[in-house]
Formats: structure tokens, C-alpha cells, sequence
């Protein structure tokens, strides 16, 4: 196990005294997270503020790992520097473990930190935060950019990809710099009370449960800040078949929030609905129609043309930006659209 749990200095921007008096809850939602729990804690205990044991305790809500991962917690918790708790989340998913977290551990807590264990933390992540919630602009939660990385040749091109508008359609929490009040970023640090106030998340929601709560929270009058310089490293994930399966869960998160609230889809939610609904369709009746495959051909230069650029920024191995790109695109797609059918087929059942 590391041992990088130094004090020192706080970083970027200094803790003031009135900061002092609020506690932080830092929860991480774990399942069979061995390969990354430790270098994630690690990362984060970095910070003199949550190395305070009077300021900070750490939840790390388990689904049920069976590769070890509680076991090396326990034994992180021996030597850490403030309070590490290991707790049982029967409901196994990360909007469930997070809503219990707070409901066993979060009373005399101000604010809640939500962390995943496939992040890797700035130095002084948790200091940078606070001093961005504090700020004196009225908010409800601070989000962050991700910048993505990997571990693997699939998994940096992946990595370099996703951080593009093509893999993320200029969505403001990836790769951005800007910080500003958004409708949705990636969760960092909340206000418990509006937490609590909007029934924190949806535990029914495996994926997309963060957008789901900014929606609420949004809706409720709270404000999201996106700190554009408050920035973490993202692991991509390392095989195609991992990134598909993910892919496939966020679109089909993102098709239960938009039919939960009866929200408008945004264009770049569509855009990858509507190419693999014409890439399908041209496919089929192109024995008929052969002019029809123009467009899935076109798809596919424009793919192998992401992985020359991403030969020339990453060498050799850029050449699965493509590869990693069609499999986010159609994955998603996939995603989104089986929800949306299936949501329909139930109605359809229940009339």
C-alpha cells in the first residue's frame, strides 16, 4: 500500500479560518474496485484539509466487492489520517450506497463529497473546492471538469477521444476550463442541507444519477457552479467490451431522467440516436437501395479519419480513437433507445 498520506501545503488557494467550521462527509461508492481504491484515497487524503479528523470523515459504501477491495480498505483505515468507514450497500449501486451514507454517517456534516474510486484527486482537491463553495456566489453544489486518462493503449485513446466534442459533444464538464453556474456537471461537493432538501438521489438509478439530482436540484432553485480549474483525472475504461457496457448504461440513464421529468432532449443527446437509427435503417434496405449506405460510409471515414488524428497525437495506439468512438456512439445510442422502448411497452401493457 502507499504511504502518500504527507501533510503539507494546502495548494492552490489557502482554507481560511471561516471555512474552518464546516465538515465534509467524503462517501465513495465501491464494487470490485481493488485495482483503484487505494491510489484513489491516496490521491485524495493528500489534502491537510481532509486529513483532519475533526473535519472529515470517509465513507467508502461497498455494493459487495469480491475481489478485496474492503479488505484493503480496512487495512488503509488503520493508518489514515482521519476516519475511514467501510459500509455494507445491499442495493449495490452508487446512487443507493450514497443516499445510505448519509443517513448513517452524515448527521453534524455540512457538506457531502462524492468521489469515485476511478478518479485520481488533485492535490488539494477538497481545499480547492470548499474555497470555490465559499466563493460568495450562491450555490447548491460545485461540479468539476474530468479530464480522462488511461491505463491501456485502448484505454488513452479512448481517453483522448471522449475529451473531444466528437466524444462529448462540447459537453461543458469535459476537458472545459470555464467556470460558470451549468445545469449539470460531474458531482463533487454538495450543500447537504439541499441534498436533503431534494430527497438526495434517485436510488433507483444505476447510471446518470447525478444529471437526475442536478434536474431536481435545478428545479427546486438550487445553483450548480462547475469550477473550471478544480480538475481530476477520469480512468477510462481499458477494453472495448468495458467501454460498450458503460455506454450502454449511461444512454439508458439518460433516457430515464428525460422520460422521468419530461425534459427536451438536448441535440447532442440525439445526434448519436439519430446516426445509429439511420446507419440501422440504411443497412437494411440498402439490397434494395444501395445509395442508401452513403451515409454509414460516411460514418466510417469520418471514424477512421478520428483515428488518424488521434495517430498523430498519441502515436501508434491513437489508432483505436475510432474504434473507441463508434463503440461510445452506437453503445450509447443502444442505451438510450432500448429504455425509451421499453418505457413505451410498459405503458402500452398497462393501457
Amino acid at each position: 500500500m502507499k504511504k502518500s498520506r504527507q501533510t503539507g501545503e494546502v495548494g492552490a488557494r489557502d482554507v481560511t479560518d471561516g471555512a474552518q467550521a464546516l465538515r465534509i462527509l467524503l462517501v465513495i461508492p465501491t464494487l470490485n474496485e481493488a485495482q483503484h481504491i487505494v491510489d484513489c484515497l491516496d490521491s485524495l487524503l493528500c489534502d491537510p484539509l481532509l486529513q483532519d479528523p475533526d473535519r472529515c470523515s470517509v465513507v467508502v459504501a461497498d455494493g459487495g466487492s469480491t475481489d478485496g477491495t474492503v479488505d484493503l480498505v480496512t487495512a488503509y483505515a488503520a493508518g489514515a489520517p482521519c476516519p475511514v468507514h467501510v459500509m455494507h450497500n445491499p442495493d449495490r449501486i452508487q446512487s443507493a450506497g450514497i443516499n445510505r451514507a448519509v443517513e448513517h454517517y452524515g448527521d453534524g456534516f455540512h457538506l457531502l463529497l462524492r468521489c469515485d474510486a476511478h478518479a485520481l484527486y488533485p492535490q488539494a482537491f477538497a481545499s480547492d473546492l470548499v474555497a470555490a463553495f465559499r466563493d460568495g456566489r450562491e450555490k447548491a453544489s460545485v461540479v468539476v471538469p474530468m479530464v480522462s486518462t488511461g491505463r491501456t493503449p485502448f484505454g488513452q485513446a479512448a481517453a483522448w477521444v471522449v475529451d473531444t466534442p466528437a466524444g462529448s459533444g462540447g459537453s461543458a464538464h469535459r476537458g472545459g476550463r470555464r467556470s460558470g453556474y451549468v445545469d449539470h456537471g460531474h458531482h463533487a461537493l454538495m450543500d447537504l442541507t439541499w441534498f436533503r432538501k431534494v430527497g438526495g438521489y434517485d436510488p433507483d438509478f444505476s447510471h446518470n444519477e447525478d444529471a437526475e439530482l442536478d434536474w431536481r436540484l435545478s428545479q427546486a432553485g438550487g445553483r450548480i457552479w462547475l469550477a473550471g480549474d478544480v480538475r481530476l483525472g477520469y480512468i477510462m475504461r481499458d477494453t472495448l467490451g468495458a467501454l460498450s457496457r458503460q455506454y450502454r448504461n449511461y444512454g439508458a440513464g439518460r433516457a430515464r431522467t428525460i422520460l422521468k421529468h419530461g425534459m427536451r432532449p438536448r441535440l447532442r443527446q440525439l445526434i448519436p440516436v439519430l446516426n445509429f437509427v439511420v446507419c440501422a435503417l440504411a443497412v437494411l434496405i440498402s439490397p434494395l437501395f444501395p445509395v442508401m449506405l452513403f451515409w454509414p460510409v460516411a460514418y466510417l471515414v469520418a471514424l477512421a479519419a478520428i483515428s488518424g488524428l488521434g495517430v498523430r497525437k498519441l502515436g501508434g495506439k491513437g489508432a483505436w480513437a475510432g474504434v473507441a468512438l463508434f463503440a461510445m456512439h452506437m453503445s450509447w445510442a443502444v442505451g438510450f433507445l432500448g429504455m425509451t422502448l421499453r418505457h413505451f411497452w410498459r405503458g402500452i401493457g398497462k393501457g
